[in-house]
């Protein structure tokens, strides 16, 4: 008895001076190198913008560079299926948002789960899409918008970030609830869509919140914003409730997300970072002005991003379906 106590002592001992196991070792150390945050859109979008706050602010608390990396096309699909092809070690990660990681999976055939072939990380932010128009349009509010359209059946163009994206959504609801037709014209993303309104090749759009500059620049005018209440950096922007038409409510949301099998410690360092960036006066406040709401402490979680995504995928698949809408 005693010879076998002697022996598992030596091999405790001996045990205890073994190396740490490679995988083990490259964890702990995680981050050595810089980090690629894929934004599926092209570069002076909404979700470009949030990447580039947040991405700021997370380089102090990981220790090493976030670069972003735009990659556009197929309304943010070509982008999502680069990261899902990804490494699972934590060096390449994605904006995702209620078009990539909802609406897409019900429009298109994809090469890629949006519910199995990633992980979340961490919910950025929240907000609805802004309905902006050319100045030269004959209708300076909701109403009028709705009058003209009326009385011009198919002689409108509404420019989105693409087909399924939130925009087209948005314009799809709006026609339902108020008995218009316009034509659809999709981009590649919000900021080219944006470019064609100041150019005045297509009279309005449903925008994501990188449209307020042009509000704030007098170069395009703002008629509604799709939520239930006004944004805190444009106040004078009527909800689409105030404006008259309840029902045309439609929010989207912007998290990080990384590919499947990531190891969950380094989900966990990444969930961190990003939550304390989300935690800085300065981050709130940047994101505020460009029109997005970081939501609380206890939705920023990994878990409560999956949660959120499931949700919309619920909601929205059965309408998408119905509606009919594919990608081109």
């Amino acid at each position: 008895m005693k010879l076998l106590r002697r022996n598992f002592l030596r091999l405790a001992a001996g045990a205890a001076t073994l190396p740490v196991m490679p995988r083990m070792a490259a964890a702990q150390s995680y981050p050595s190198r810089p980090i690629t945050l894929i934004v599926p859109y092209p570069a002076g979008g909404g979700a470009d913008a949030v990447a580039r706050v947040t991405a700021e602010r997370m380089r102090a608390f990981l220790g090493q560079s976030v670069i972003i990396e735009n990659v556009g096309g197929a309304s943010g699909g070509t982008g999502t299926g680069r990261l899902a092809r990804a490494a699972p070690d934590g060096y390449t990660l994605g904006m995702g948002n209620w078009s990539t990681h909802v609406v897409n999976a019900a429009a298109s055939a994809l090469p890629y789960d949006v519910l199995n072939d990633f992980v979340p990380v961490a919910l950025l932010v929240r907000f609805p899409y802004l309905l902006v128009a050319k100045q030269a349009l004959p209708a300076n509010n909701l109403a009028e918008l709705i009058a003209w359209l009326k009385a011009n059946p198919n002689r409108a163009s509404a420019g989105t970030a693409g087909v399924g994206s939130g925009g087209h959504l948005a314009g799809i609801l709006f026609q339902s609830i108020t008995d218009t037709r316009f034509q659809h014209v999709p981009y590649r993303g919000n900021a080219p869509a944006l470019q064609d309104l100041l150019a005045g090749q297509i009279d309005f759009t449903f925008a994501d919140q990188s449209a307020l500059a042009l509000v704030r620049a007098g170069t395009v005018k703002a008629l509604a914003v799709t939520w239930s209440k006004r944004l805190s950096a444009a106040p004078d922007i009527p909800t689409a409730d105030d404006a008259g038409l309840p029902g045309l409510s439609v929010t989207s949301w912007n998290g990080i997300f990384a590919p499947k099998a990531t190891p969950k410690d380094i989900i966990g360092k990444l969930n961190d970072a990003a939550v304390r960036a989300l935690a800085e006066p300065a981050v709130v406040q940047k994101l505020a002005e460009l029109g997005y709401e970081v939501p609380p402490r206890d939705q920023q979680t990994p878990e409560a991003l999956g949660v959120l995504q499931k949700a919309d995928i619920d909601k929205w698949w059965p309408i998408i379906k119905a509606a009919g809408i594919k990608a081109e």
